[in-house]
């Protein structure tokens, strides 16, 4: 596919997905999802990959849904645009890797979401945080009212949900929105660093984690633990054999 918002850049094994619609403040669009869904069945699937970053251009991460796409949608087709949305955002989830939100600016509605669908987000000091679907008579359409409570708990997901306001950075690590926060130049150095943690370890265990915590969080706690325990078996004679092989050595394993 031949992109025109998102610009996919190889750096080692990491990829960075970088959405480029400054005029519209990175503004969600049809355009982005047919992107974002190709990128999902096929950039993502490169099995040299051991990590996915996903950052704004300009100031904003993603400042929201494209309203001037939306506003004269009947009532069936802005279902229609919420479950296109919603897929495409699921599809972080079938992605191997980790994917990592890179919060450069402002990340509000619908980006918000995109970036509750990565596996977890370092934000700059600077970046703003909020659900302002209410302010238009509006609410999240991309599953942010469930992934929302998911992540920080029912009371604050329903303060901003329902007031709308916007968080500063401080405050969304505070109620486990973010996991770091940085100052703004320094926000690509971590976010590579911890990159580069990543790519140091086991991959199919760093896969297997991620599978393994998303799945389970869906089922109950036997089926979780159970899908737990098949997995730490399946790694035995493969890396993590030769992990305890390389500690006990006290090697560098060679994945």
């Amino acid at each position: 596919m031949d992109y025109k918002i998102l610009q996919p850049e190889r750096i080692g094994s990491m990829l960075l997905v970088t959405i480029n619609r400054p005029e519209s403040l990175n503004a969600l669009n049809t355009a982005f999802f047919d992107e974002m869904d190709h990128f999902i069945a096929n950039d993502a699937t490169d099995p040299g990959l051991t990590a996915i970053v996903i950052t704004g251009m300009g100031k904003a991460f993603v400042a929201g849904a494209d309203i001037s796409e939306m506003v004269n949608k009947t009532a069936e087709e802005a279902e229609a645009f919420s479950l296109r949305g919603q897929n495409t955002f699921r599809g972080f989830s079938t992605i191997a890797v980790p994917v990592i939100a890179a919060i450069n600016g402002f990340a509000l509605g619908g980006g918000l979401e995109l970036a509750l669908a990565c596996d977890f987000r370092i934000a700059a000091s600077t970046a703003k945080f909020g659900q302002p679907e209410v302010n238009l008579g509006l609410i999240p359409g991309y599953a942010g009212t469930q992934r929302l409570p998911r992540l920080v708990g029912m009371g604050d997901a329903l303060y901003m949900l329902i007031t709308g306001e916007m968080l500063t950075a401080a405050d969304a690590l505070r109620i486990g929105l973010v996991q770091k926060v940085t100052e703004p130049e320094q926000l690509m150095e971590e976010v590579y660093r911890i990159a580069g943690v990543i790519a140091s370890k086991g991959p199919e265990a760093v896969k297997r984690v991620k599978f393994v915590a998303r799945q389970g969080y869906q089922v109950s706690l036997g089926q979780g633990s159970l899908l737990e325990a098949q997995a730490f078996g399946q790694l035995f004679g493969k890396q993590g054999t030769e992990g305890m092989k390389a500690f006990l050595e006290k090697r560098k394993p060679q994945w």
